[in-house]
Formats: C-alpha cells, structure tokens, sequence
C-alpha cells in the first residue's frame, strides 16, 4: 500500500468514503478532466505521468437504475466501454487493475452464489458491470470485486424480510480493502447473511418492515445473496 494507487470515481458515493477512511498520501484521486475514461489518450497520458502500481476503478454509472434502460447508450460508454479503456491502458502499461462489479451479475434466484456460479445478470445495470468484467478478465493482472455494499446509515425507508442479502456498509469495504488490493482474480464481498429487514434493524435503522411477493410490481431479485467463504478466508489471513 505504500506506492501510489489511481483512484477512478473518487469523487462518487465509495470514492468519497474512501478518501475519508484511508490514507490519502497512498491514494490518488483524479478528477473526471484530468482522467476521462472514454479517451484513452486521457488515461495514458495520466497514467504514464502518475507511474503508480495500482489503479482501482470505480468510475461508473449506477443510479437511479431505471437510467440504464432509458439510456442504455450512457450505460454502455460508461461501465463497458469506459472500463474497456481502463484495460487497454493498464495492460499497455503493466498497472494492477482492480475492478468494482456487483453481485447482481448472479442469477440471484436460489442464492449463496460463489465466485464460480453460473452468470445470468438481473437488470441492465448488471449487464453493463458483467460488460466490464468480461474486458477485465482478459487482462490476468487483475482483481474483480463482486460487491454487496449501501450507504451508511441505510437510506431506504422500506427493507423486505423475506429477502436475504450480504450488505455490507461502504465504510467497511473501505477498510478490508487493503487486505484484498494485492490478490488476482475474482472476489465476493459482503456481510453476513441475513434478511435485509435485519440487516437495516440492526444497523439502527427505522426501516418499515416489507415482503416481497410472487407477484409484485416490485422489481427485485428474490435471494441475491453470495458466498462469502473466500473473504472471510483472506480477511483471516
């Protein structure tokens, strides 16, 4: 950790948590001109001015969700072919890339996905994180981090107890993250297993008690929940 790392996104929702958390003489955080990541001549004239050995590349598009089926071609430049780019220039360059995906590119049916699990993306936000995952994995030089985490403290005002999740605070994911920064290739990350009505209780929310049902107009996946076995592994380690 003592060598300089890239942080793309750092100006967004973890970005900023992780400015406050870690040590900023370690991270670099450049802005959206001084890096753009649909010009490839940005990020290699950055980068090669930089010299860092880790770049980890969260800059993206998320929400609201209902903007990657609205706007697919924002989605598609932002988190496939902007992530594309970030390939390119750090294979070019030989820079240990990390990527934040989502645990939703899981089927997110019948739960407790493994890193290894069949793919099958719930929701067009997904699709464009697997659409970066896909350049990610050519590159061998890198980490993919398939994420469960929400804003602390929990923003929504409604949490089903009847479907189970692995969130997991973005202020936690800040600190574990130098434990998995070093490893290769791909990641599950979360918290324990348990309904996301509890989750939020026992964060102290005042979250309204829900259950989502067969037919509801509701879109959400019926058991997103993943396997944490890996982390906890290297966590202890």
């Amino acid at each position: 950790m003592k060598n300089n790392i890239v942080i793309t996104g750092g100006n967004g929702r973890f970005g900023s948590v992780l400015k406050k958390i870690n040590n900023k003489n370690s991270f670099i955080f450049p802005t959206k001109k001084q890096l753009n990541i649909l010009k490839l001549s940005s990020i290699n004239n950055y980068l090669k001015k930089k010299k860092p050995k880790i770049l980890i590349h969260l800059a993206g598009l998320s929400r609201p969700m209902k903007i990657h089926d609205k706007n697919i071609n924002k989605s598609i430049d932002l988190n496939i072919i902007g992530t594309a780019n970030i390939v390119k220039a750090c294979s070019l360059i030989g820079i240990k890339l990390v990527y934040f995906s989502t645990h939703y590119v899981y089927p997110c049916q019948k739960g407790n996905y493994s890193e290894n699990s069949p793919l099958l993306p719930i929701n067009n936000y997904a699709w464009s994180k697997l659409g970066g995952e896909a350049a990610v994995q050519m590159y061998k030089n890198s980490l993919i981090l398939r994420i469960c985490m929400t804003e602390k403290p929990f923003i929504h005002k409604n949490a089903f107890a009847n479907v189970k999740s692995n969130f997991i605070f973005q202020q936690d994911v800040a600190r574990i993250l130098p434990k998995l920064i070093n490893k290769k290739g791909i990641i599950n990350v979360g918290g324990k297993k348990q309904s996301i009505y509890n989750f939020a209780k026992n964060s102290g929310s005042e979250a309204k008690k829900i259950f989502l049902k067969n037919k509801s107009k509701i879109k959400f996946p019926k058991n997103p929940s993943i396997s944490i076995k890996k982390l906890i592994k290297l966590i202890k380690v």
